[in-house]
C-alpha cells in the first residue's frame, strides 16, 4: 500500500496527519520561521537557510521575509528568483518556478485542494495539484494561484488576480477569475526600451 506521501505527491486523496508528513512539514516550518527572524545584515545566512529549504533553487534566491511554506522539498526554483514580502507557498503537490521570475507582495501559491463534497471532507482527506511558473514571469501584489495551474514564460499576473486556468506565453493577465488581457508585442518592448534609453540619458 502506497505511503501518504506517494499519495500526496500523486495528486490523490490522502490524509496529512501522517508521522512521516508531520516531519517534513516540520522542516519547512522550523527553517522559515530560521528565515524570519533573520535581519537585513543576514544576507548570507538567509540564502543558506533557503537553499535547504527548498529541493532545489539557483545560485540567486531572495525572499523578503516574512515567508510560510508547508514543506519546502516540494518546491524547486530556477536562477535570480525574489519574493516580495508575506508569500505563501502551500507546496503539498510540486511547484515548479523558472528562471528570472519575481513575486511581489502576499502572493500566494496553493498546490492544496479538498473535496467540495462536506462528509468526505470531513473525514480529513485532501489532494493537491501542483503549479508551473515558467521564466520570466512577474506576479502582481496580493495575486493567487490556485491548485493545478500552469503560468507560461513571459508571463505578467495583474495585482490581485486570481488565477484558476493556465496562462499562455508572453500574456498580460488580469482579474478574478484571471483572464488573458492581451499578449505582449512589439510595441510594449519599443516602448520599454525607449524608457530604458531615457534613464541611461539622465
Amino acid at each position: 500500500m502506497r505511503s501518504q506521501k506517494e499519495k500526496m505527491i500523486a495528486g490523490d486523496l490522502y490524509i496529512a496527519n501522517d508521522p512521516e508528513l508531520a516531519k517534513e512539514s516540520h522542516h519547512g516550518k522550523r527553517l522559515s520561521r530560521l528565515l524570519n527572524n533573520t535581519t537585513e545584515e543576514d544576507g548570507e545566512l538567509r540564502t543558506n537557510i533557503l537553499k535547504e529549504l527548498f529541493a532545489k533553487t539557483g545560485e540567486s534566491v531572495y525572499v523578503e521575509p516574512p515567508f510560510h511554506i508547508d514543506y519546502g522539498t516540494n518546491t524547486t526554483i530556477g536562477e535570480n528568483f525574489y519574493a516580495n514580502y508575506d508569500c505563501i507557498f502551500l507546496d503539498i503537490a510540486p511547484i515548479t518556478i523558472g528562471n528570472n521570475v519575481m513575486l511581489a507582495p502576499r502572493v500566494g501559491l496553493y498546490t492544496a485542494a479538498h473535496p467540495i463534497v462536506a462528509d468526505i471532507r470531513n473525514e480529513q482527506l485532501e489532494y493537491g495539484k501542483p503549479i508551473v511558473i515558467g521564466d520570466n514571469v512577474w506576479i502582481g501584489a496580493g495575486a493567487i494561484i490556485n491548485p493545478g495551474v500552469t503560468i507560461g514564460s513571459g508571463v505578467v499576473i495583474g495585482s490581485g488576480s486570481v488565477v484558476t486556468k493556465d496562462i499562455p506565453d508572453n500574456s498580460v493577465a488580469v482579474g478574478n477569475p484571471c483572464r488573458v488581457l492581451r499578449e505582449i508585442n512589439d510595441n510594449d518592448r519599443k516602448y520599454w526600451e525607449r524608457e530604458k534609453a531615457r534613464y541611461f540619458e539622465n
